[in-house]
C-alpha cells in the first residue's frame, strides 16, 4: 500500500511537470501571436529552452546522483558545435527544417554521451572536491580542443583538422563549418521542437529517477559504503546517470547553438557551468521542477532588470544572493561555499603569481 502511494505521488509530481511545460507553451504562444512579445523576450525564449535542458541534465548528476560537476559546459559545446555541423553538413540533404533540428539534436546527443563515458571512466572512482576539480579540468581541455578544431566539408564528405585551417580540404575547395578559434559563422538557424525536446528528456529523467536503477542511484549517493557493501555496482551506476546527463547536454547545446548565427568556444567556459549549476541550486537540489522554474526566472531576469542601467547586474546579484540566504537545503549551502572556496582560492593564486 505504501509503495503504491509513493508511486502514485511520484506520477502526480511527473504530471505536474509536464503540465508546465505544457503550460508554458500555450502561454508563449497566446501571447507571441497578440503580438504582447518584445524582440528581446523573444530572443531569449530558445536560450531559455535550452538552458532549462542543461540544468535538468544537471540536478540528475549533482541531485540524483550526488556528485559536484563543474564541467558540463564542455558537454554543451561539444553538442553545439556537432548540432551546426550536422546541421550544415545536411542542409541540401534534407530540406525540412524541424527533421533536420531533430537530427542534429540526435546525433550531438549521441556525441556527447561518448564524451561522457571518455570522461566518466576514469572521473568516476573519485569523490568530493577530487571529482569537482577534474570535471573543470576536462570542461575547459574541451573547450581548447574546440579552440583547435577546423572542420569543414566537400563533395568527398567531411573534413576534420586540427592543425590545417582549411581542414585538410585542397585550398579554395569545399566550405568551412568550424574555424578554430573563431568558432563557427553563418549558421542557418533553426527554431521549433524546444518544448518537445524538454517533455522528451523530462520523460527520460523521471522514468530513470523513478526506476530500479534510480533507486540505486540514490541509495549510493545516500550512503556509498552501505550500497557497495549491498551488492550495487557504484561504476556502473554513476556511469549511467553522468553519461545520460552528458546526452541531455549535448541535445541542450545543439538546441542553443542552432539559434544563433555565430558561436565560439569560450562562450563554452567555466563561468558557463557555474551558471547553470546555480539554476540547479537555487531551484532545489534534485527538485527539477525547481529546476524548470528557476532556469526559466533567472535567464529572463538581467532582461527585466534594464530598467536599472548600469546596476542590474548588481541588482541580479543581490536577488541570487536572497535567495541563497532564503534556502534551507544544508546541502545547497555547503556546496554554494565550496564553490566560492574555489573560486576565492583561484583569485588568491593569480594575485599571488602576480607578485612574484
Amino acid at each position: 500500500m505504501k509503495n503504491k502511494k509513493n508511486m502514485s505521488k511520484a506520477s502526480r509530481d511527473s504530471f505536474i511537470n509536464y503540465g508546465i511545460i505544457v503550460l508554458f507553451f500555450i502561454v508563449i504562444k497566446t501571447l507571441k501571436s497578440a503580438g504582447m512579445l518584445s524582440n528581446n523576450f523573444t530572443g531569449q525564449l530558445v536560450p531559455i529552452c535550452a538552458y532549462v535542458v542543461m540544468a535538468l541534465s544537471l540536478n540528475l548528476v549533482v541531485g540524483i546522483s550526488g556528485e559536484l560537476s563543474l564541467g558540463h559546459a564542455g558537454f554543451m559545446s561539444v553538442g553545439a558545435f556537432t548540432g551546426v555541423v550536422v546541421s550544415t553538413w545536411l542542409a541540401s540533404a534534407v530540406t525540412n527544417g524541424p527533421l533536420r533540428l531533430a537530427i542534429a539534436i540526435a546525433v550531438a546527443a549521441l556525441l556527447a554521451a561518448i564524451a561522457g563515458v571518455i570522461i566518466g571512466i576514469p572521473v568516476l572512482r573519485l569523490q568530493g572536491d577530487y571529482l569537482a576539480i577534474v570535471t573543470l579540468a576536462f570542461g575547459e581541455i574541451i573547450k581548447n580542443v574546440m579552440n583547435c578544431l577546423y572542420i569543414g566539408y566537400n563533395s568527398t564528405g567531411l573534413h576534420i583538422s586540427m592543425t590545417d585551417t582549411n581542414a585538410g580540404m585542397p585550398v579554395g575547395e569545399g566550405t568551412i563549418i568550424v574555424n578554430g578559434p573563431m568558432g563557427a559563422m553563418g549558421i542557418s538557424k533553426l527554431y521549433g521542437l524546444t518544448s518537445g525536446v524538454i517533455l522528451i528528456l523530462l520523460f527520460i529523467i523521471q522514468n530513470l529517477v523513478n526506476s530500479r536503477s534510480g533507486r540505486a542511484i540514490k541509495a549510493i549517493r545516500d550512503n556509498r559504503i552501505a550500497a557497495e557493501a549491498s551488492g550495487l555496482n557504484i561504476t556502473k551506476y554513476k556511469l549511467m546517470a553522468f553519461v545520460t546527463s552528458a546526452a541531455m547536454a549535448g541535445a541542450g547545446g545543439a538546441l542553443y547553438g542552432l539559434n544563433f548565427s555565430t558561436i565560439v568556444p569560450k562562450k563554452f567556459d567555466f563561468n558557463t557551468s557555474i551558471l547553470i549549476l546555480v539554476f540547479v541550486v537555487l531551484g532545489g537540489i534534485g527538485n527539477l521542477r525547481g529546476s524548470i522554474i528557476a532556469t526559466a526566472i533567472l535567464t529572463v531576469l538581467p532582461e527585466l532588470l534594464r530598467a536599472f542601467s548600469d546596476y542590474r547586474m548588481l541588482v541580479y546579484a543581490i536577488v541570487l544572493i536572497l535567495v541563497m540566504l532564503g534556502t534551507n537545503n544544508a546541502k545547497a549551502k555547503a556546496m554554494i561555499n565550496t564553490i566560492f572556496d574555489k573560486i576565492i582560492g583561484t583569485f588568491k593564486k593569480k594575485e599571488g603569481t602576480a607578485n612574484e
